[in-house]
């Protein structure tokens, strides 16, 4: 009987280019994550710990430092500074967020675009606002009884400065609601108040908390307002800052940095288990929930809002005022003289373009790596250990803050013998800290847009023996436009704006103009911080614009295939 001898398959040319688009994609990814996250981690940690000569000094530098007295009063602030911001700002945003998604207020859209207002700009430039308003020489000076300088200073920069980041938390969480059950509350008698423990409050605890902690970690872990408005007042963050920047104590700053690590990382991970826990909120038949009028509450509502957007109107106005100001506050005539940046130190106009060149670089190349990152890991099958890694690796940023980012950058890159050490002090390693710094959000937005998608386009794409990444290019990217230009938006802004992770990374040449605001500000600049901070407002709040309009029309071209057919 004659054996039957089957040949074996051959790979086509595109079953070869797919895979080396899949699996070297993903190496390269893995890499470069590898480069631009977990190696600089583990270098704060050598460092810290390491009992070399000229480094941390070991476990009993480390016991020295957490023991002494300094520590202790430098830790109590930062909890209290920390505490209170988050303790004002989360019910104040969850407020704002209750306005804008379950009440019929006019506005919403004017509303919620002035609540972004602080996201536009540095840190610094609330604290610089709260100076000319309630400095020693401040407009509205007496209405404080003590001095702005200090805790009630830091505290209120930092609500203004971290409102949003709890804002657009709670906006999502309030944006999900199932009309059903407040139909079967309202047909049991319940009252709204009854209806809102019952059903809102259990649905959104868990966004509450986790812009809690987002709150908390953000204001322990920023110097910038406590720079411009703590005076005597010192918290950890400025502390590191201090260390490293003015003192050159790289082992004492990789302490602080890793001291300043464990409330995120603690944050991250309750969330984390909390979000496991809590599980989908909204059944796949709920029903879209529409509020009901009501003039009183409606009112009431409206007066928190205005009130909220007064606040920022009159910090964010202040601060383009003060720039304009002659000489404050014995010539008050408007003139650009602060805008004449190359008569002061600090950067300059330099400094400014070195920004647009950070932030146009960051927002075109991170969202290219990003988004394609993102495809790879959710519209590709195999490599789970591989995928694994990435997803990790992806979202280890969002428990570490820009402060620690920096010091990990400072000690990996300036490593003798590293052969990455040539790019210390330059523009390519910003863009770097830059996208790893803020990967997690702009891969969430991303992912989020490729789960839409069905799987079966990349069905189709394989039967027809099309090459993957041709139908990355002409298919996922068109339909993901809008998201992938969302990405752009909060990468531009956030490069924009961006100082702890930045702070140790420049050199003359790449000063940026968040830098230049706070250099300004320490030589006693104040009117020119205030100057290049509204620059900056001004240059990030164009971009979003132009952004935001760009997406919705890509919006209605690309977006056709959701619409619903005629008849159905």
């Amino acid at each position: 009987m004659a054996t039957v001898m089957t040949q074996p398959r051959q790979v086509t040319r595109a079953e070869t280019g797919d895979r080396i688009f899949v699996v070297g994609g993903k190496l390269l990814w893995l890499v470069l994550l590898g480069i631009a996250v977990l190696l600089p981690l583990l270098a704060i940690f050598w460092r810290g710990f390491s009992s070399q000569a000229g480094q941390g000094g070991g476990l009993v530098a480390a016991r020295e430092l957490v023991t002494s007295d300094n520590f202790h009063w430098l830790l109590g602030n930062s909890l209290k500074v920390s505490l209170s911001v988050a303790a004002i700002v989360v019910p104040l945003a969850y407020l704002f967020a209750y306005a804008l998604q379950r009440t019929l207020i006019p506005g919403k859209a004017i509303w919620r675009g002035m609540s972004l207002l602080p996201l536009m700009a540095p840190s610094m430039l609330p604290g610089i606002a709260l100076v000319y308003l309630f400095g020693n020489q401040g407009m509205l000076r007496g209405l404080l009884s003590d001095n702005i300088y200090g805790f009630w200073g830091i505290v209120l920069g930092e609500v203004i400065y971290t409102f949003p980041h709890a804002l657009m938390i709670l906006l999502s969480a309030l944006s999900l609601a199932d009309a059903r059950l407040f139909d079967a509350a309202s047909s049991m008698g319940a009252s709204p108040a009854r209806a809102f423990r019952s059903i809102t409050w259990p649905a959104t605890r868990q966004a509450v908390f986790a812009a809690f902690c987002l709150v908390f970690t953000l204001t322990i872990t920023d110097f910038g307002v406590p720079v411009v408005v703590g005076g005597d007042y010192q918290v950890l963050a400025l502390e590191a800052y201090k260390a490293v920047v003015g003192q050159q104590q790289f082992g004492r700053g990789a302490l602080i940095g890793m001291v300043l690590l464990l409330p995120a990382l603690f944050s991250f991970g309750v969330d984390a288990w909390l979000r496991r826990r809590h599980g989908d909120s909204m059944s796949g038949r709920a029903q879209v929930f529409q509020p009901a009028p009501s003039r009183l509450r409606d009112g009431c509502y409206l007066a928190i809002v205005l009130l909220i957007c007064a606040v920022l109107l009159l910090v964010f106005g202040m601060a383009v005022y003060s720039s304009l100001v002659k000489f404050w506050p014995y010539n008050l005539s408007l003139s650009l003289n602060h805008y004449q940046f190359e008569d002061t130190a600090g950067g300059g106009w330099l400094a400014y373009r070195n920004s647009l060149t950070l932030a146009l670089c960051t927002a075109l190349i991170g969202s290219v790596l990003i988004f394609t990152g993102a495809y790879l890991m959710e519209k590709t099958k195999g490599q789970k250990g591989l995928n694994l890694a990435l997803r990790m690796l992806s979202f280890v940023p969002m428990a570490v803050p820009g402060l620690v980012l920096g010091l990990g950058y400072v000690f990996f890159f300036n490593l003798n013998g590293n052969p990455l050490h040539v790019f210390y002090g330059t523009m390519t390693l910003l863009v770097v800290c830059t996208i790893a710094h803020y990967l997690t959000t702009a891969q969430m937005t991303a992912t989020t847009a490729l789960r839409q998608l069905d799987a079966e386009f990349e069905a189709a794409a394989l039967s027809l023996k099309a090459p993957l990444y041709r139908h990355y290019l002409r298919v996922t990217v068109p339909i993901c436009l809008p998201a992938l230009l969302d990405i752009v938006r909060y990468l531009f802004v956030s490069a924009m704006t961006t100082v702890s992770a930045a702070i140790f990374l420049y050199s003359p040449d790449t000063i940026l103009a968040a830098v230049a605001v706070l250099n300004m500000d320490d030589a006693g600049n104040v009117g020119g911080a205030a100057a290049m901070s509204t620059l900056i407002l001004f240059t990030s709040a164009g971009v979003s614009l132009l952004l935001a309009w760009a997406s919705r029309g890509a919006l209605r071209r690309s977006q056709a295939w959701r619409q619903t057919a005629p008849g159905q």
